[in-house]
């Protein structure tokens, strides 16, 4: 099986800055991986750089069948339509309730016909449990509903992998929990999902393969088990 993400010697910028030197790492299909590491310490960094808001300036880099190295700008929706992100702050549009965030997003990416997209938005909806709020706006909603509506969203392009960063990061603990159920449900059925997290309490809820990012470097951490 190829893997889904490659990357070897990769060194990741931020401007004129080295904030990760000397990254190996390789994801095969239908892996749950976490990237793990304090604030600051360059996990978001790694994350643009996959969904190509960094440029990858130094090393090799495949993702989703892309090579990150000569990624052209006009490469970069197509990038994005094989992979999903869910962010921290949800990221919802505010002034749209959810049936028309979601339709948005697949306008943005190429769809045009009016029932398929309605399908799509039902379908991605119904994974999330999230049928009922299909009026709401994202303000008449929780938190949590918010990011299983964002969740919604990565999915309805049939991504092959899920960027989630900081998923749970705004959400209180049973929340985190809710959606971490979620995201592992979602991974149980075949997605590939890389997740930046500094939530402990989840990953030793949760344990799966995990990556440290500690002094501009990234390592695997074998976890202790409860």
């Amino acid at each position: 099986m190829q893997p889904v993400l490659t990357l070897k010697d990769v060194n990741v910028y931020q401007g004129n800055n080295a904030v990760l030197t000397n990254i190996n790492l390789e994801v095969k299909p239908g892996e749950f991986i976490y990237i793990i590491g304090k604030t600051g310490s360059g996990k978001s960094s790694l994350m643009k750089t996959l969904y190509a808001d960094l440029k990858l300036r130094e090393g090799e880099g495949t993702f989703v069948d892309y090579d990150l190295t000569k990624l052209r700008e006009r490469d970069i929706p197509y990038l994005r339509r094989k992979i999903g992100i869910v962010f921290q702050d949800f990221k919802l549009l505010p002034d749209r309730n959810v049936y028309d965030n979601l339709l948005f997003v697949l306008k943005a990416t190429g769809w045009s016909e009016k029932r398929e997209m309605e399908v799509k938005i039902n379908e991605v909806l119904d994974k999330v449990g999230m049928k009922h709020a299909v009026t709401k706006m994202p303000h008449q909603i929780s938190g949590g509903e918010q990011q299983r509506i964002a969740v919604a969203r990565a999915l309805l392009n049939d991504p092959e992998v899920i960027l989630a960063d900081e998923p749970t990061g705004n959400l209180d603990p049973q929340t985190s929990v809710e959606v971490m159920q979620l995201l592992r449900e979602i991974n149980q059925n075949g997605k590939t999902i890389i997740m930046a997290t500094h939530d402990y309490a989840l990953i030793m809820k949760f344990p799966t393969k995990t990556l440290k990012v500690d002094s501009g470097t990234l390592f695997e951490v074998v976890q202790r088990t409860i």
